[in-house]
C-alpha cells in the first residue's frame, strides 16, 4: 500500500535524475586539447583567434572535434580538442610556428592540455567533472624562492633617489649620495649642512635610521632601513610574486590551482593535470618586476647610440617595436609604488591605454602638478620588465 503521496516520489526521482546527470561527466575521463592564449598585454585572444586557429589546423589537415573560446576576465584563451596524443603535438608544433613566426618574440602561448571528454551539452548546463587535486589527478609541483636581496636592493636604490630628490628640494648643498653594501651614504662639505640635512630626512623619510661619521674632511650620514620597513618590503614582494603567479597560471586554464605561501620567502605552487611541464615552467618564469626610467633622446646619447656606444649611466634596451632605446640608471619608480592598474581601449578600437594609480611614496610625480603639464612635455619612461628569480 502507498503510504505517501505521489509528489513525493516524484520529487526524489528528480532529484535521482539530477544527480545522476551531474556525476555522469566523471565517468567521460579527459581528451587531449591544445590551448592558446595571449603572451603579451597588447596581444588579445578573441573568437577571431579562434577562427584563425580552425583555418590552420584544417589547412594542415590536423581533424579536432572542437573548439572552445573562454574569456577570464580580461584575458581569454582558445581551446581545441583532438583525438588523440599524437595529433595534440603534432597541432601544437603547427600553431606555434603560424602564430609565432618570431621565436624571440612570441604572441601567443601554446600549450598542452587535457578537456572533459563530457558531451557539450553537459558542459553548457554546467555538469562539469570534479577537479581533482595533484595526489589523485598527478601534475606538477613547483617550490619557488622570492629574490628577498633583489626586493631591498631596489628599495635601497629608490630611497636614494627619493633622499637626493629631498634634499635638492629642501636646498641643502650635499656632495654625493650613494648606496653600497645595504646603507645610503650622503657626502657634505661641512658639519653644518649634514646636520641641517639630518634634520629635513627625519621629517621626511621614515624608513630609514641614520648615523653620522667623518671621514677625512668630508662629513658623512648613513642611513639603514628599519627592521620593521624591511618587513614589509619582504611582504610586499612575497604578496606581489603570489598575485603574478596567480595571473600567469590563468595562461594555462589550470582548474583550481593551488599557491600558497611556505616560510618567509618561498612558494609553493601545485598544478594538477598539467601535461606540458616546459611551458608550466617557462610562463611561471615570466614573473617580473616593474621599474620605471627616464628616457635619454639628448642629441649627445643619439649620436653615441649611433656609434653603437653606450654612455656612461645609461644602459640600452629594446622598446617595443624593436627600437633601441637608452634610458638611465636611476630608477623613478618600482612595482612597490604602484597600487592599481588596469588596460582597456579609448574611443578608437585601435588605441590601447593604460590606468594606474601610485602611493603617496612616488613623490617623483608630486613636483609639478599633472594639470600644468602640456601633453608634448610629459617626460617618455621605459618599462623594463626584468625576468624574475625562482
Amino acid at each position: 500500500m502507498n503510504r505517501y503521496p505521489l509528489w513525493k516520489y516524484i520529487t526524489v526521482l528528480v532529484a535521482l535524475i539530477i544527480g545522476i546527470l551531474y556525476t555522469a561527466p566523471n565517468f567521460f575521463g579527459e581528451t587531449p586539447a591544445v590551448q592558446v592564449s595571449s603572451a603579451k598585454v597588447t596581444q588579445k585572444v578573441t573568437t577571431q583567434t579562434m577562427g584563425q586557429v580552425e583555418d590552420i589546423l584544417r589547412q594542415n589537415n590536423i581533424a579536432f572535434s572542437g573548439t572552445y573560446f573562454q574569456q577570464n576576465g580580461p584575458a581569454g584563451t582558445v581551446r581545441v580538442r583532438l583525438a588523440n596524443t599524437d595529433a595534440q603535438l603534432k597541432a601544437r608544433d603547427v600553431l606555434d610556428n603560424a602564430l609565432n613566426p618570431v621565436k624571440d618574440d612570441p604572441s601567443y602561448t601554446v600549450a598542452l592540455n587535457l578537456l572533459s571528454a563530457s558531451p557539450d551539452w553537459m558542459s553548457a548546463i554546467g555538469a562539469n567533472p570534479m577537479y581533482l587535486g595533484l595526489d589523485l589527478r598527478g601534475g606538477v609541483h613547483f617550490l619557488l624562492q622570492v629574490d628577498m636581496q633583489g626586493a631591498l636592493a631596489a628599495r635601497y636604490e629608490s630611497l636614494t633617489t627619493d633622499i637626493r630628490s629631498i634634499l635638492r628640494d629642501a636646498r641643502v648643498a650635499v656632495e654625493s649620495v650613494n648606496n653600497a653594501d645595504s646603507r645610503i651614504t650622503a657626502t657634505f662639505a661641512s658639519e653644518q649642512d649634514r646636520n641641517r640635512a639630518q634634520d629635513v630626512l627625519r621629517t621626511r623619510t621614515n624608513e630609514l635610521s641614520f648615523t653620522t661619521s667623518q671621514s677625512g674632511d668630508k662629513f658623512l650620514l648613513n642611513g639603514t632601513i628599519l627592521a620593521a620597513e624591511i618587513a614589509r618590503v619582504q611582504d610586499t614582494a612575497l604578496k606581489q610574486n603570489i598575485l603574478t603567479l596567480h595571473n600567469r597560471i590563468n595562461e594555462l586554464g589550470v582548474a583550481e590551482p593551488i599557491i600558497q605561501q611556505q616560510g618567509l620567502d618561498r612558494i609553493i605552487v601545485q598544478l594538477p593535470g598539467i601535461q606540458d611541464v616546459a611551458k608550466a615552467k617557462e610562463i611561471l618564469g615570466r614573473t617580473a618586476t616593474l621599474q620605471l626610467r627616464m628616457v635619454d633622446d639628448s642629441p649627445a646619447a643619439q649620436n653615441a647610440m649611433a656609434t653603437g656606444t653606450v654612455p656612461f649611466g645609461l644602459e640600452s634596451f629594446k622598446d617595443t617595436d624593436g627600437r633601441t632605446v637608452l634610458v638611465r640608471r636611476q630608477v623613478l619608480l618600482t612595482g612597490e609604488n604602484l597600487e592599481n592598474a588596469q588596460s582597456g581601449a579609448t574611443s578608437k578600437l585601435s588605441n590601447l591605454r593604460s590606468t594606474s594609480r601610485w602611493t603617496t611614496r612616488a613623490r617623483v610625480f608630486s613636483v609639478i602638478p599633472p594639470a600644468t603639464i602640456s601633453a608634448n612635455a610629459w617626460p617618455s619612461f621605459c618599462l623594463r620588465m626584468a625576468r624574475a628569480r625562482s
